[in-house]
């Protein structure tokens, strides 16, 4: 019933045993307890905190420094937009100021040529 319900996003069969083990306990929390060797969540705050700080850091140091997987550090900064180049984060998609800078020094750069043309 929850497969025709929920489609794909259904819980599994075992996530549904779990469950109603814990329901049947008179357990009615529906968070997830903490096992030994689970990863500890963070915050895409913590990690814009220390971008901020420090852009040039790699994915490595990010995740010693918050105590996560690398491979996590890695989703949070694609789930982000960020993107490594030349050794720092930056935004993967020019927000709304870096494409008017970018328009503005174009314009400036066509005036110039067309005063002064470096190929005469």
């Amino acid at each position: 019933m929850l497969r025709e319900a929920y489609g794909e996003h259904a819980p599994s069969q075992d996530t549904c045993e779990r469950w109603f083990k814990r329901f049947e306990s008179d357990d009615f929390d529906a968070k997830d307890k903490e096992r030994p060797g689970q990863l500890k969540e963070f915050e895409d705050q913590q990690l814009q905190a220390l971008l901020e700080k420090d852009a040039y850091q790699t994915q490595k140091q990010f995740a010693e420094r918050l105590n996560v997987a690398q491979q996590t550090i890695y989703n949070h900064l694609q789930a982000m937009g960020k993107t490594l180049k030349e050794g720092k984060w930056v935004p993967h998609q020019l927000n709304e100021r870096h494409m008017e800078n970018r328009k503005v020094i174009s314009k400036m750069l066509l005036q110039r040529h067309k005063r002064k043309s470096f190929l005469h």
